[in-house]
């Protein structure tokens, strides 16, 4: 029958570690208790399996419970060793004539391996040794110190002590505190100090049964533990990097509550407010979180979430702390939203401590249709002269290219014979003078791409689209879906060939309802360009950032490239698949989370953000423009 032996280890760093001393019936008798559970001298005891003694010992803790991990005990003071270890029901604290039907708090016996034999009587010399005084440490401010053993004690409340099988990644706790899912906790490691771990899901055993519910009274008595599966985080060492044990914790260990500077030491979460900007604060914690600009532009970024699950507001954010650091900026607004940040919003939470403003002198605007007449926006309009008979062709919804190719690039090169700028109206015109090739299709496709309004014989200059330090807004509200992806594609290009020569400054291009302009699946006009800024575009400084309702149908080349993902509430299966795929680090619990979470919170990995995080969104400084529309008054 298997029994488990427990030995002393000594090991060395530069030794073998095999040398093994074990650990006598006078050494068994001085383990202290705690929780129920006993542990002799839990840093340096490993477990091996043997096979031998008949005994059978139950210790019952302070509480009168079963103890669990108790050693029975040869007769002789030779080995110590634990017999047939099996988890037993709270039957002791039920009422009389009921029995466990479900697991509860274990309680260790030990069973006879041949005959029963007689109960071993707890010895007299076992007693509880007294509490060592607990020593209270602060966490050097030092965030390059590495941890060491014994340096950094936990010093926070204690909520568990782990169990079971024990991995590098992952471990169970037997909660003895309230906890939540996705707190932060922390555990002392052998080998590496204090590291940081978080809550995954929480589990509630108890000893009521779907049988024992049909005769449940008012004196039914239930009894219940709660466990938790924890994951490793990791530590910080003497170079500062996040790492993650290499070898696994002791069971028996204390979980304990991280505390605000652990927590912001271990993930890195000070901030420069040179190079940061603050998007909000830690779920759970007063710590500000905030995103590195450099990392955002250089490794790109994508901002997911279902309808009404935050996005804009989100992007509203980043492009807020874009502008107060004199970053460039465009903006791809398909909705005509981002407009509403020239004012300034309402107040917000005063725990975020923001402070409404408007960004008038920061932004640019331009639309291809004014409707509205506002004064603040200009017209978005490109020099026809630019494209190629080729380009124009694919402008038009007609494909057939070898047809009216021909006719075309005769045209063209008519009118820049007689022409140095010239427009649609010019081209059609030229079109028409033909008798002999008529091409009506081709014509009327022109009227449909004139009547837009798009192009003309000299159009926005490029210092005006791109203007260093300054916002521009492409406010596309109302047109239609071919044309606003040849505008994407003419803007994405222009942006990216200037940048390669250096001709305009860094900056960050923000593309809303991105699975319309470089769709999974679907080559459009705009896929090609966008998802050449997404591989290349960090070289020569030009950001990228994607914002979508749908991530499962947004290019993968293009999502795989965002070095930063922001996630709000997501609810498609499918999505949350293609979220879980594309961000490393992302447990379990995490992507629960990602479906349940309430609107204004967020999880965010990346741009300085090592682990992913969940933070309360921060409020908008500037108004948010992309409010729906309330259909009934409420009444008051």
């Amino acid at each position: 029958m298997g029994l488990f032996k427990l030995s002393k280890r000594r090991e060395s760093r530069t030794g073998t570690g095999n040398d093994v001393s074990t650990v006598s019936e006078t050494a068994v008798s001085e383990t202290a208790v705690t929780d129920g559970i006993a542990i002799q001298d839990q840093r340096r005891t490993q477990i091996s399996i043997l096979i031998g003694e008949d005994r059978d010992i139950r210790i019952k803790d302070a509480h009168g419970h079963a103890s669990a991990g108790m050693m029975g005990m040869h007769d002789d003071s030779s080995d110590v060793i634990v017999q047939n270890v099996t988890p037993v029901d709270h039957e002791e604290l039920l009422p009389e004539g009921e029995t466990a039907d479900a697991v509860t708090e274990p309680v260790i016996t030990v069973e006879p391996a041949e005959e029963p034999a007689e109960t071993a009587e707890e010895p007299a010399a076992a007693k509880e040794e007294p509490k060592a005084e607990e020593k209270t440490e602060t966490i050097p401010e030092k965030s390059g110190e590495a941890p060491k053993k014994g340096s950094d004690p936990l010093t926070g409340e204690k909520v568990g002590v782990i169990y079971g099988n024990v991995g590098t990644s992952s471990f169970d706790c037997r909660v003895s505190a309230h906890l939540e899912r996705s707190e932060y906790v922390m555990v002392e490691h052998e080998d590496y100090g204090p590291v940081l771990c978080q809550v995954g899901n929480l589990i509630r055993k108890s000893n009521l049964s779907l049988e024992k519910t049909l005769r449940m009274s008012k004196d039914t008595q239930i009894t219940d533990i709660i466990t938790a599966h924890i994951d490793v985080i990791g530590y910080r060492d003497e170079r500062n990097l996040l790492l993650t044990p290499r070898t696994t914790f002791m069971a028996g260990s204390e979980v304990r509550r991280a505390d605000s500077a652990f927590i912001k030491k271990v993930l890195g979460l000070e901030i420069n407010p040179k190079t940061d900007g603050y998007i909000g604060i830690l779920h759970g914690h007063n710590i500000p979180i905030a995103l590195n600009i450099n990392d955002l532009l250089q490794r790109h970024a994508c901002i997911l979430a279902k309808t009404g699950g935050g996005k804009s507001y989100m992007s509203g954010d980043i492009v807020e702390e874009l502008m107060k650091h004199n970053v460039t900026c465009m903006i791809i607004d398909p909705h005509g939203e981002y407009g509403a940040m020239r004012e300034a919003g309402p107040h917000g939470d005063p725990r975020f401590r923001v402070k409404p403003r408007g960004f008038k002198s920061k932004i640019r605007e331009f639309a291809v249709s004014n409707d509205a007449d506002d004064k603040s926006i200009k017209p978005l309009r490109f020099t026809f002269r630019t494209l190629e008979a080729k380009e124009i062709l694919e402008l038009l919804r007609t494909k057939d290219m070898r047809t009216y190719l021909p006719p075309l690039k005769r045209a063209l090169e008519k009118l820049r014979e007689s022409k140095p700028f010239y427009s649609v109206r010019d081209l059609i015109d030229v079109l028409n003078e033909d008798e002999e090739n008529k091409n009506p299709v081709l014509v009327a496709e022109l009227e449909y791409i004139d009547d837009m309004g798009v192009f003309s014989s000299k159009g926005n200059a490029i210092d005006q689209l791109i203007e260093e330090g300054k916002t521009t807004i492409i406010n596309l509200k109302g047109v239609s879906p071919d044309i606003q992806q040849m505008i994407v594609k003419r803007l994405a290009t222009v942006a990216f060939e200037l940048r390669k020569k250096n001709a305009v400054p860094p900056m960050m291009m923000v593309v809303e309802e991105a699975h319309n302009y470089c769709p999974q699946g679907t080559a459009v006009l705009s896929s090609k360009p966008l998802a050449t800024i997404a591989s290349e575009g960090r070289k020569f400084g030009l950001g990228l950032m994607v914002i979508s309702q749908r991530p499962a149908k947004i290019d993968k080349n293009v999502l795989s490239q965002c070095g930063t993902q922001i996630i709000l509430k997501v609810t498609n299966p499918n999505d949350v698949k293609a979220i879980s795929q594309s961000i490393e680090g992302l447990t379990n619990g995490m992507t629960d989370d990602i479906q349940t979470m309430p609107i204004g919170m967020a999880m965010i990995v990346g741009a300085g953000i090592e682990s992913p995080l969940l933070v309360e969104v921060r409020p908008r400084e500037s108004r948010h423009g992309g409010s729906g529309i309330k259909v009934l008054e409420e009444s008051d």
